[in-house]
Formats: C-alpha cells, sequence, structure tokens
C-alpha cells in the first residue's frame, strides 16, 4: 500500500538510527556481568512498543531475564497474530577478530555490523517498526500480540512457565518469527522447517592434580588425549554419528521431497569462498542442502583444558571439557538424543579416567504447514514486496519455543525472516543489510492484510 511506503519513507532514517540505539545495549543473557544491561535493554523494548502504538506494554519478570510483551487490540473479532522475538544476544567472543566494537554499531557497505544486528534485535525491530507504521496510518487489519524474550541464546528456560501462566493473555490465532534467513533479497524465501537441538557439556578427568608432564607424562592418562579420541571416535569415516540408536527415528525425506529442496538456488563455489575453505565435509551421500537442513548432526562447539596461556607449561591437566551440540530432525526428541549420547559417551571412557556428561539445554525439531492461511499470507506477503513467489526452504538453526508454542498454546508458527546466512550470527563481524531491514518492514504489513483477509474466508 502507497501509505505504507510513504510512512517508511518519511522515517527511514529515524527506524534505523533506533536500531542503532537498541545494538548498543549489550544485552548478553549468558554472562552475569551483563544482567544491568539486560534490564537497560527489556526497558528500551517496552518503550520502543509503547512509541510505535501498543495499547500497553510491560515487562514481565521471570525466575531469570525479563520477558518485555505489548499489544495493539483493535477488534476481538478480528484475527490475532502474536509476533515472538527475543532482545538477548550471544557473548561478543572472541573481540580481538572484530573489525569493529560489538556494541558499537557501524553501517559499511549496506551493512550493519553489530552483535544483535541480525540475531535478533534488527529482525524483531522490524515488527516493532511495521506495527507503527501500520498503527500510525491507521491500516491495523488484525489484533497485534507482542512477546519479546531476554533468554532465547541461552536455551528459553523460563519461557514454558510464562506461557503456561498466560495462556489468556497470549490467546492469537497464530505465531509470526523473525528469526530466520532467506536465501538472497533476489531470491525470497520462507523456511518450512528447523531442526531440534540437544547441547552437552563432557568433562575428563584424570589425576587429581595437574601433573608435571615429564614426571608422569606416559604413565598416567591425559584427559585431553582421551577426550580428543572419545570425541574423534563419534563420527566414522562417512562422517554418520555412531552412537548406538541415533538415527532410528530420522524422519527420511522421499527422492521427490529432496529434488525439491536442491532446487533452490545455491552456488557451491561462492559458498567456499564465502567460509574461505577449499571443500565442503559432511555425511557421505547428501548434499550441502540437505545436511544442513534435513540431517542430523554432532558438533564440538568449545573445548579445553590444561594450559593456554601465553608461552608454554608443560602440564599433564587434571581435567579436559568440551561442549558438544546435535542438531535433530523430525522424528528426533531432544531429551532422548540427550539420553543416548550420555550412555554412550560414558560407556566409551577408558580405564583410568572418569566422565561426567551434562544436559544443558534443547528443543524439538519442527514442520510449518505450507497449506495453511498463515502461510499462504505470508508468501503472498513476499510476492507483493519482493514481486516473486519465496522458494520453500529447510533451516539448519534451532528455534525451541516453535514446537513449545504449538504444545502449550496450541499455535502453528510462521517462520518469515530475513536475514541471510551469511550474516554472520553467533561469529564474529555479525551483520544485517540495511535493506533487508527496510524490506522487512514494508513486507509485514502486507502478511497481517492477507492474513486477515484469507482468515474471512
Amino acid at each position: 500500500m502507497q501509505v505504507w511506503k510513504d510512512y517508511l519513507s518519511q522515517n527511514k532514517d529515524r527506524f534505523l538510527d533506533e536500531l542503532l540505539e537498541l545494538l548498543r545495549i549489550p544485552s548478553v543473557s549468558a554472562d552475569s556481568k551483563y544482567k544491568g544491561d539486560v534490564a537497560r535493554c527489556a526497558e528500551a523494548v517496552k518503550e520502543s512498543l509503547l512509541k510505535a502504538g501498543c495499547d500497553k506494554a510491560e515487562i514481565c519478570p521471570t525466575e531469570g531475564h525479563p520477558i518485555v510483551y505489548g499489544e495493539k487490540i483493535i477488534d476481538p473479532a478480528l484475527p490475532t497474530v502474536l509476533v515472538y522475538g527475543h532482545y538477548d544476544v550471544q557473548p561478543p567472543d572472541p573481540l580481538e577478530l572484530w573489525e569493529s566494537g560489538p556494541f558499537e554499531p557501524v553501517i559499511k557497505n549496506g551493512n550493519i555490523y553489530a552483535r544483535g544486528a541480525c540475531d535478533d534485535k534488527g529482525q524483531v525491530f522490524m515488527h516493532v517498526k511495521a506495527l507503527e507504521v501500520m498503527a500510525k496510518t491507521n491500516t491495523l487489519a488484525c489484533n497485534v500480540k507482542i512477546m519479546i524474550e531476554g533468554e532465547e541464546e541461552v536455551g528459553s528456560n523460563n519461557l514454558g512457565k510464562f506461557l503456561e501462566d498466560n495462556k489468556e493473555k497470549l490467546k492469537a490465532d497464530i505465531v509470526l518469527v523473525s528469526d530466520t534467513s532467506m536465501i538472497s533479497l533476489e531470491n525470497p524465501s520462507l523456511e518450512t522447517g528447523l531442526r531440534g537441538l540437544a547441547y552437552m557439556e563432557v568433562e575428563v578427568t584424570g589425576p587429581n592434580r595437574d601433573l608435571h608432564s615429564g614426571v608422569y607424562g606416559g604413565a598416567v592418562a591425559n584427559p585431553i588425549n582421551i577426550l580428543c579420541r572419545m570425541i574423534a571416535s563419534l563420527h566414522d569415516e562417512n562422517n554418520h554419528i555412531t552412537i548406538p540408536g541415533f538415527y532410528e527415528k530420522v524422519q527420511e525425506l522421499s527422492a521427490a521431497e529432496r529434488k525439491a529442496l536442491n532446487n533452490a538456488p545455491f552456488d557451491l563455489d561462492e559458498y567456499k569462498k564465502d567460509l574461505d575453505i577449499s571443500d565442503v565435509r559432511g555425511e557421505k551421500g547428501y548434499t550441502t542442502l540437505e545436511r544442513t537442513g534435513i540431517r542430523p548432526t554432532l558438533d564440538v562447539n568449545g573445548i579445553w583444558g590444561g594450559y593456554t596461556g601465553e608461552g608454554a607449561k608443560t602440564v599433564l591437566p587434571a581435567k579436559a571439557y568440551a561442549k558438544i551440540s546435535m542438531r535433530l530432525v523430525p522424528n528426533q526428541t531432544s531429551h532422548e538424543i540427550a539420553a543416548m549420547f550420555t550412555k554412550h559417551f560414558e560407556s566409551i571412557a577408558p580405564v583410568g579416567v572418569k566422565v561426567k556428561v551434562t544436559e544443558h539445554h534443547g528443543g524439538e525439531p519442527v514442520v510449518t504447514p505450507t497449506d495453511s492461511v498463515a502461510y499462504k499470507a505470508a508468501a503472498k506477503a513476499i510476492e507483493t514486496a519482493f514481486g516473486k513467489q519465496p522458494i520453500p526452504t529447510r533451516g539448519g538453526g534451532s528455534i525451541p519455543i516453535v514446537a513449545l508454542f504449538e504444545k502449550t498454546l496450541g499455535l502453528k508458527t510462521v517462520l518469515m525472516g530475513f536475514g541471510l546466512d551469511s550474516d554472520a550470527i553467533h561469529s564474529p563481524n555479525e551483520k544485517y543489510g540495511v535493506e533487508n531491514y527496510y524490506k522487512g518492514i514494508e513486507t509485514i504489513p502486507y502478511f497481517h492484510k492477507y492474513f486477515a483477509e484469507m482468515s474471512k474466508s
């Protein structure tokens, strides 16, 4: 609608400035030293919702970081869209690899560089600004409820209780999430599924203290050596995961479904060039798109132990640690896979060491229906804004709360993301395209319009 384009055009500089202000707040949920900043960010999000036109907005305390909730109810008889996002961000480490300060946003080559630029402040703020566009032009077609949490990056541990305690407040017809990506602005897409997650931490203990590697080396088990061997054994020569029963419930796609998935535009040479790698590597018998979308994985996210400071220290360490995540696909479940991992990892520990396995957060894989009114509304919104029909894709990441929404609130989710896989989320120099940000603000009102129209029929 022209009135939306005009309002966006008149306010685009302010919309960008307001996002940059939000990005300056280091709302790192994983590190307690940022607790005050997380609270400050929640307050800023609440104020942004009120300024955008919410009838009310509030900060809802949890046992961890708070959830921000706002709503704009124009007519209870109309459909209600529940928008979900998160204002917390990943830790910025390693700081030395950032080309500019992670919380000092800069714009270069059409991109905003800052921690949280894409994941998820930039994307959730599109919904705040889209609400403003609709509210200030009196063109809202749906009721809007917005829930923005502060613990997504640490597992959303308190969100389940919040959903249970606020079912009436959160009553809606669909959940709309922009915490995912699209292929490109030239080839827009909609994600139709996400992988689940089981996140583990392992600890291998050898002697009761760090030892001199000359005096004891060769006679006492080295926990780091042992841990590396144990981890290496978790994949075979075909990069197949060796945990017994791991693939037992994996949902296999048909040849036709695999072909459709691989029809999405993908340039392997560009992929390798972007990552500066000579070749890809993964489970034998599957393409890169399949490996990252429809197949489960196991990856080491961090490993440490012994002396890692400057210079040399000839120590045989007492302990070694690793963090390991497994991405899951339908019909795997996080707790079942975590139990399998624990049993197997403990069983392969050699004599001379003790092993401790801790299950951290997890989430379930989801597949969203493509024949629903909400999906069709999202597809039509993208086609209207981009001039192209979106390509259905499977996302490799995890948003554990999507399954939680369905289980607790009985709501399906539409995944309408505007980020790119190359935006370096969770990495140094995270970025988000300025054009992607504006395009999201332009597209979202069309979703509300079409969802309201299609819901009547």
